[in-house]
């Protein structure tokens, strides 16, 4: 790995609110063992119960978890924004995937090997910083439960929106209006009746390819 490729994780690593209270030397030691793969739109990651072999940080994009039924019907289990890690539930808890992973958008992520991991696990230093990163993801699911129990629908749409685009008048999205709907805990058909009324409110427009969005929405959601 050249240098400037090692400078470039570390930035990324650095710039994670997952990772941006790890000292220098841990964040350091994990950039090199940081595997940059680029993913296409639609493309598959890895399959639930397969065998665990990587954790993974994205880096851009959007990766979709979910689980197949017995009836063969896909549950999303959350949506991956950049900056956050997933399937790291291998390293202590399980030896498969419990989930597939899919990316939404072309993008990419940083494959980290499990038996890499554990090798810099044998070190305190790092030990003490992973086992803070992983309370930290545990807090922010925590969260995002009291989200979704505490937000309706049309609050969740604006929040998802601020999150991943901020305060726009007009926004390209990235992903679909099913993705959409999936990552903020809803089913596609109750998202289109909630933009059929957000349109009649005067609140947000979602014409072809563009949201546009009423300033005064951005107002009242603080």
């Amino acid at each position: 790995m050249t240098s400037e490729l090692l400078y470039t994780i570390e930035q990324n690593l650095r710039k994670a609110a997952f990772f941006k209270d790890i000292s220098d030397k841990s964040r350091k030691a994990l950039a090199e063992i940081c595997i940059p793969k680029n993913i296409n739109k639609k493309q598959i990651l890895f399959t639930e119960g397969e065998t665990g072999h990587s954790i993974y940080f994205c880096v851009s994009g959007n990766i979709q978890l979910y689980k197949t039924t017995g009836e063969g019907r896909e549950i999303v289990i959350k949506t991956i924004k950049p900056g956050e890690i997933f399937a790291e539930v291998i390293l202590f808890e399980e030896s498969k995937y419990p989930v597939s992973a899919l990316s939404l958008a072309a993008g990419q992520v940083y494959v980290i090997p499990k038996k890499q991991i554990f090798c810099l696990l044998n070190n305190e230093d790092f030990r003490n910083d992973f086992i803070s990163m992983l309370m930290k993801k545990q807090r922010y699911l925590a969260n995002q439960i009291k989200y979704l129990t505490l937000h309706d629908v049309e609050e969740r749409l604006f929040l998802f929106l601020k999150e991943q685009y901020g305060r726009q008048k007009e926004i390209k999205p990235s992903l679909s209006k099913k993705d959409i709907a999936a990552a903020i805990g809803t089913t596609p058909e109750s998202l289109s009746r909630l933009l059929m009324r957000l349109k009649q409110e005067n609140k947000l427009k979602w014409e072809e390819k563009i949201i546009k969005i009423n300033p005064t929405v951005w107002q009242n959601l603080d």
